[in-house]
């Protein structure tokens, strides 16, 4: 069944399809709108241009009473651009179904104009989830009467701090909807969340989306006293966008940070002994994108669900194999080419047989070439990071933030980065180069009305 002439939908919704010239399923409809449309919970993993928002937009329509005057369908998403293209598509499907109002709700433009189109209840809400989690408090957005939930992106809308406002949206919806989550990837993060939201989910998996390209590892035999001059040569010839150094001691990863900035190359540090409120700075700043290079032991790496990492580095090699592994294999998720870099002191060698033999194959070593200490090549983060003294006990939203940024504050979207909100502090991520203009706006205007303490991290 591969035709969308095969599926039980409605006269209406085929004439949409043909309008569109839609004849073939892609490989992710084919596989989840069966389950859709039965009334299944279903959780797709797959990548974007997939044609996931045409399966979950049938699903959702097929599923709809016009002549009920109540929000029926709800679609999360993480941007106010990928709700307006899922609104789009919506719109186009229900194009032969009379008198269908689809709204969509988002962050970062005023709310006034959003209350007033919601004097008349639209059948499908498409939103981020902090302004429809502010439409519900202000009693403006009723879900009483939701027959589909829609988790759009769900794996970017947890990198962007929505997790909370998420699961108090859903509170306000009955048990017994439909609920479909769609993520490009599946972490442990995403699998908890569906376990709390969805009932017996049926799992599909497009192949593209978890195909995992082998990660490659490189060996090099360097003496001790050159380890901190030769991982910052291979960190400038590789330059990933994020890696983690991995030392055996907790002492190790505050010198190797030392002697890195030393170097030019900016890296954080995280073991044992850092307190947990620094230990979540550290984390946020590595996963914003505002630090390329964490250096760690493996003790304080331990839970970590640091995702896309492009490069792990083992400062030096572990006298356990399976911990090599263990640390390789943070590297080439999701996707992504995978590299694992080594360097090995003469008195390790022991260890790297040990690793040689557990994984049946012959280690590949290279040389270093020549290494200039004083390079002027500084390795800089894209990033910036700026913390505000205000979070959740403030009713402080992540849209508030973004809101605040490019609407008084005047940056462009794609300037903001992840935002990250705590019990009393919040995060947010902005682009190297307007960081100071971010930082001195938010000082000068408000946030949700109120001013608020703003520091660069």
């Amino acid at each position: 069944m591969s035709a969308f002439s095969s599926l039980p939908i409605s006269a209406a919704l085929h004439k949409a399809l043909g309008a569109l010239d839609f004849a073939e399923m892609t490989p992710v409809q084919q596989e989840s709108l069966p389950a859709i449309l039965a009334g299944r919970d279903v959780i797709v993993q797959a990548p974007t241009g997939s044609g996931k928002t045409v399966a979950f937009g049938l699903g959702l329509l097929h599923r709809l009473e016009p002549t009920l005057l109540r929000a029926q369908a709800l679609v999360l998403c993480p941007t106010r651009e990928l709700a307006d293209q899922v609104a789009k598509v919506i719109r186009q499907l229900a194009i032969g179904m009379p008198n269908i109002k689809v709204s969509i709700f988002t962050g970062g433009i005023a709310i006034g104009p959003q209350l007033a189109s919601l004097r008349k209840d639209p059948h499908v809400v498409v939103g981020t989830p902090g302004r429809v989690q502010e439409l519900i408090e202000k009693r403006a957005l009723t879900l009483a009467k939701v027959r589909t939930l829609i988790l759009d992106e769900a794996d970017r809308m947890l990198d962007m701090g929505f997790e909370e406002a998420i699961r108090e949206i859903v509170e306000h919806t009955p048990p017994s909807r439909q609920s479909l989550l769609f993520s490009a990837t599946y972490p442990d993060v995403i699998r908890t969340m569906a376990r709390t939201i969805l009932r017996e989910p049926l799992e599909v998996t497009v192949a593209a989306a978890v195909e995992q390209p082998a990660i490659e590892q490189w060996f090099y035999e360097v003496e001790p006293k050159n380890k901190p001059a030769a991982l910052a040569a291979l960190l400038r010839e590789h330059r990933p966008e994020s890696s983690v150094v991995f030392c055996n001691t907790r002492r190790d990863t505050a010198t190797v940070v030392e002697a890195l900035a030393g170097l030019g190359i900016d890296a954080l540090a995280l073991h044992g002994d850092i307190d947990q409120r620094d230990r979540d700075e550290v984390l946020v700043r590595f996963a914003n994108r505002s630090c390329r290079v964490l250096v760690a032991s493996d003790v304080a790496a331990r839970g970590l669900d640091i995702k896309n990492l492009a490069a792990v580095f083992n400062y030096e090699l572990p006298s356990d194999a399976d911990i090599y592994l263990h640390r390789v294999g943070r590297t080439g998720r999701a996707g992504s080419g995978g590299l694992a870099l080594s360097l090995c002191g003469p008195s390790e060698m022991p260890r790297a047989l040990r690793i040689e033999a557990q994984q049946s194959s012959r280690l590949q070593w290279r040389k270093l070439g020549p290494i200039d200490v004083k390079s002027p090549d500084a390795l800089l983060a894209p990033m910036t990071t700026l913390r505000i003294d205000g979070g959740r006990g403030d009713k402080l939203r992540p849209g508030d933030i973004l809101g605040a940024l490019t609407g008084d504050a005047g940056l462009p979207a794609d300037a903001i980065g992840k935002i990250d909100v705590f019990a009393t502090r919040a995060y947010v991520a902005i682009a190297r180069d307007l960081a100071g203009k971010a930082l001195s706006r938010l000082r000068a205007g408000k946030i949700k009305g109120r001013s608020f303490r703003v520091e660069r991290v």
